[in-house]
């Protein structure tokens, strides 16, 4: 296995982050797609991806490459007051539940790692 020297198990600030996310959905009632309407719409379901980072579960390549995607794509959405924790936006509970700031660095590191395991 070309990946055999990765560790795609989520470090702990990213499992307390999609932790949160899930808090906050929970708190809110808003954020995230549920794994229905994602699938409707040929995405990742940020629900199922905060409970799989906050159980430490180990990604796949496949979704740790999601992952960095989504981060590079939603970037757009921080913006002053997102993470307003009496009002917190939609962008910023869904960046949680994908791992927030921690996972968007853990996500990039892994494709590098793949990326370089990969011209091997």
């Amino acid at each position: 296995m070309k990946y055999k020297d990765i560790d795609f198990k989520p470090p702990k600030k990213v499992r307390e982050a999609a932790k949160r996310g899930l808090e906050l959905r929970k708190k809110f009632h808003r954020g995230g797609l549920s794994s229905k309407v994602a699938g409707k719409l040929g995405i990742g379901s940020g629900i199922i991806r905060a409970v799989n980072l906050s159980k430490g579960s180990k990604m796949a390549p496949r979704t740790v490459k999601r992952m960095k995607n989504y981060f590079t794509r939603h970037q757009k959405d921080k913006r002053p007051g997102w993470s307003n924790p009496k009002n917190p936006t939609n962008g910023y509970i869904a960046w949680m539940l994908w791992g927030g700031d921690p996972g968007f660095a853990w996500a990039r590191k892994i494709v590098k790692q793949m990326k370089k395991a990969d011209k091997r």
